[in-house]
């Protein structure tokens, strides 16, 4: 099942896919734009994942000290840096480079603390599509990105929908592509993550308790571009959902 959260008519509705938009509970059907799209669950603690694709490392590779025997690249993110689908994003005036990054989030459904990676799906509720933007010239350094770079407000798109893990048969088979303004510019797949899924929760809970509503980004595959004022960046990953969002200016926001 794909489920969704949606603010339409001064309430917050719990929404469903349907052929022609989106069903809210009551049985309402709305078009895709008649609603405005929340997050698609109640988000915890937003762990995301650096470095998770090799073939992104290789993309850096010029601008890293990274080995195989690192550690996965896990940081905190604020839930103020959350938006929905079909959102706006800023991008700051004078920045240079500024990239999205298409990754598979992994929704926890179940307390998991010390778990071996042999039980590790079974705290899986589900997975949605995330597009986490980050702004390259605010990096001190391109291993520990700084907080400027990955918690700015509305920098993380997450949605549309939350997809059941019974409904994902493997979730390490999926492919990632992103289009901006129409045109084919990122694509890899789940198969090429260098820290796999049950590795990851079996790594995070071996020192944090994982959560309820708690989400993990996976990491983003090679192909990052920078992106400008009025451009369409859409996410998609195969059978999870299509994540649409725009770039806009500062003065949009009153800045």
């Amino acid at each position: 099942m794909k489920r969704a959260k949606v603010a339409y008519g001064g309430a917050i509705h719990d929404a469903f896919e349907h052929p022609t938009g989106v069903q809210l509970a009551d049985g309402r059907v709305l078009s895709e734009d008649a609603v405005v799209w929340l997050p698609p669950f109640e988000v915890g603690t937003i762990i995301a994942l650096g470095l998770n694709y090799a073939d992104h490392v290789k993309e850096l590779s010029k601008e890293l000290t990274v080995t195989a025997k690192d550690e996965p690249l896990a940081f905190l993110k604020g839930r103020s840096s959350l938006i929905g689908h079909r959102a706006q994003t800023r991008r700051p005036e004078g920045v240079a480079f500024m990239h999205y990054e298409c990754e598979l989030a992994v929704v926890i459904g179940s307390t998991a603390k010390n778990v071996k990676r042999e039980n590790a799906m079974q705290h899986v509720a589900g997975y949605t599509v995330a597009n986490d933007y980050a702004i390259r010239d605010y990096l001190e350094n391109y291993y520990r990105p700084n907080l400027r770079v990955k918690n700015r407000d509305g920098g993380t798109v997450l949605g549309p929908w939350l997809v059941d893990a019974a409904d994902v048969p493997d979730p390490h088979a999926l492919a990632l592509r992103t289009w901006v303004n129409g045109v084919v510019t990122q694509q890899g797949n789940t198969s090429d993550l260098i820290t796999d899924i049950p590795a990851l929760i079996e790594y995070l809970s071996g020192f944090m308790t994982l959560n309820v509503g708690d989400v993990i980004l996976t990491g983003t595959p090679e192909g990052v571009v920078n992106v400008n004022v009025g451009d369409e960046v859409v996410t998609e990953i195969d059978g999870i959902g299509r994540l649409v969002n725009t770039i806009v200016a500062d003065a949009t926001f009153g800045r």
